[in-house]
């Protein structure tokens, strides 16, 4: 297991994509062993191998969701974060203290020229950000003691790949923020709020304010802010954003005082058996300790957040022997914590695993593989689309070609009428009712069927990608000659696959839109 979730944080590293010969390298380990690990982890959906190359996936990040989810503070919290963002129409984020670390949780980024460029899930060292002082006035002596030995080893901050490389005034400061650390410590812990200014990066400033847990009175997590100079000093942070920065959090505090706590979510199933079976399917190129460890954070989630052992070995099928042999050593790589009531808890350095290069994801990215593949295997054209504002016109958002002399090229961009193709029919079919008569044939068949009406010799059949609320946000079609398809071979032939796809994709929005925002295009 240890080597395995080694290859999964050199792939988040790396931004999701490595070739075998580059993670043999990253990793050091041999190119069997990282054969046998990818193939695990593609067996498992968390990455997929691309010709050459391996490449996480988006379902990896239901690892990181069950963090979030058993954490819980993103989906209390989150709404807060965003009005804050709209009213002051800067960055807002919550962060979380990780090791001598700082972890995002959420991110609220205004689209700029020149925005944030930070991630859920991303680790910055604690003494280089605003919220690092607030999460420093609760450590204890060994808290202060590893922090030392780690500023020791890594004076440059090699071990945080979110970190800028360093520009020039940056590396000069760098130590001297390290130095008045303690300092800043002291400080917050008397004002109970804390700025960065420009430790990070020239022109980026911050104001954080701690977020308090009802019961015990300890942070729960950090509000803040992020301005440019240009906008912003660090002076002005105080008297302009920090007042509008304590009214959201006292309403932070609030939701946290007053909302019940859920009921437990349920439990995957099925796990056990499953691994079982991919081993017997694989052999030796299944690594089953890798794929039960894994499965093993999935236990946790929403009502689930911290799990004896009993509880982790029932969710997951697996024996109590095995469900402790992998506690421990998730224990060992930090990713989840016992208690003193014997429970174990999953800890933030979960986010380090896939969880970062999708936190910014799009909905074309995430179908783009999934139409290539569709396309080679119908050898036809797909494509991606979505209403525009008014809904009277679709615009392709994604699409693949097929090895044809004569195929359908739409550009990415391109804006069709919405009522005379088949994608646009799809979509208005989801609008509200009531629907004009053809309209309610293709809500009532699940799929749009049109011929040769946007352009003569054009056939083209739509289904519907849909939310997590089950709303239809964007429509993935087929499009092919009439000389090659049929109507009939249409419903028969191309239907069922262009439904699949359809799913897949599905499948990827809902994970990765659990606790982030994903664009439409």
């Amino acid at each position: 297991m240890l080597r395995g979730v080694g290859v999964l944080r050199r792939l988040t590293e790396a931004g999701g994509t490595l070739s075998p010969s580059a993670l043999e390298r990253a990793t050091g380990l041999a190119r069997s062993t990282v054969d046998r690990i990818t193939a695990t982890l593609a067996r498992m959906g968390y990455v997929r191998l691309d010709g050459r190359d391996v490449v996480l996936t988006p379902r990896v990040m239901e690892l990181g969701n069950a963090y979030l989810a058993a954490l819980r503070l993103p989906s209390l919290l989150d709404a807060h974060a965003d009005a804050l963002a709209d009213e002051l129409d800067e960055s807002v984020s919550l962060a979380v203290a990780d090791l001598d670390g700082i972890r995002f949780i959420h991110q609220a980024t205004r689209r700029r020229a020149m925005s944030v460029s930070f991630r859920i899930g991303d680790l910055l060292p604690a003494e280089r950000t605003a919220p690092g002082p607030l999460f420093a006035t609760e450590w204890t002596e060994a808290d202060w003691a590893r922090w030392r030995t780690r500023r020791a080893a890594d004076p440059a901050d090699a071990s945080f790949p979110a970190v800028p490389a360093h520009h020039p005034s940056v590396a000069d400061s760098t130590e001297a923020c390290a130095d008045t650390f303690a300092e800043r410590v002291e400080r917050a812990r008397r004002d109970g709020w804390a700025l960065d200014d420009q430790l990070i990066e020239p022109g980026l400033v911050a104001v954080s304010v701690p977020v308090r847990d009802p019961v015990s009175g300890r942070l729960a997590c950090v509000a803040n802010v992020v301005s440019h100079t240009s906008r912003h000093s660090a002076a002005d942070l105080r008297g302009t954003l920090l007042p509008r920065l304590r009214t959201a959090v006292t309403a932070m505090e609030s939701a946290l005082r007053t909302t019940p706590a859920p009921e437990p979510g349920p439990p995957p199933c099925g796990l056990a058996t499953w691994t079982t079976a991919s081993k017997h399917q694989l052999g030796r190129g299944f690594v089953e300790s890798l794929a039960r460890g894994l499965t093993v954070l999935t236990a946790f989630g929403e009502g689930r957040s911290a799990l004896p052992l009993t509880e982790v070995a029932r969710a997951t099928g697996l024996s109590r022997a095995t469900a402790r042999r992998a506690l421990l050593t998730l224990e060992h790589l930090d990713l989840v914590a016992p208690a003193p009531d014997r429970t174990f808890s999953p800890t933030p350095r979960v986010l380090d695993l896939g969880f970062p290069p999708f936190s910014r994801t799009t909905l074309p990215r995430l179908a783009e593989p999934h139409l290539h593949s569709l396309a080679a295997r119908v050898h036809e054209s797909t494509a991606l689309a979505v209403l525009t504002g008014q809904g009277t016109e679709i615009q392709y958002t994604a699409g693949a070609g097929a090895s044809r002399v004569l195929t359908v090229r739409i550009t990415v961009g391109t804006r069709l009428p919405a009522a005379a193709t088949s994608l646009g029919r799809v979509l208005l079919a989801d609008t509200a009712s009531p629907l004009p008569r053809d309209l309610a044939e293709v809500r009532a068949r699940g799929y749009a069927l049109v011929d040769e009406e946007l352009d003569s010799g054009l056939r083209s059949i739509a289904v519907p990608v849909r939310d997590r609320t089950g709303r239809a946000v964007a429509a993935l079609h087929i499009a092919t000659h009439a000389a090659r398809r049929t109507l009939d071979d249409c419903v028969q032939d191309l239907l069922p696959e262009l439904r699949r796809t359809a799913d897949d994709i599905q499948t990827d929005l809902h994970t990765a839109s659990r606790f982030t925002h994903v664009p439409l295009f």
